[in-house]
């Protein structure tokens, strides 16, 4: 069975700020990035069991970007709730542990 993404309003503006600052970049940047998001999303659909990095809190690295995405699942549920877009070249210390 799959399970159902929910984003919250904190990893979507994340990945909004990113998508932004990638079209700085390059046009192709921006649409890199947005679909290595929804194939991390397709990923955490039917396997979401990845490291826990805090408590229960797990985290998917992105292809070929530095950013991961922090999330947690509730198995009971069905539901993966992605808190966090993190850029991991910035201060660790930050890392978002919610």
């Amino acid at each position: 069975m799959e399970f159902k993404i929910i984003v919250s309003p904190r990893a979507q503006a994340e990945i909004e700020d990113a998508a932004e600052y990638y079209v700085a970049l390059s046009a192709n940047a921006s649409v890199n990035f947005i679909f290595s998001v929804e194939n991390a999303y397709e990923t955490l659909r039917t396997s979401p069991f990845f490291r826990k990095r805090y408590k229960n809190v797990r985290s998917l690295k992105l292809r070929k970007f530095p950013f991961a995405l922090y999330f947690t699942v509730s198995e009971t549920r069905k539901i993966v709730r992605v808190l966090s877009c993190f850029h991991s070249k910035l201060n660790p210390n930050k890392r978002p542990f919610l």
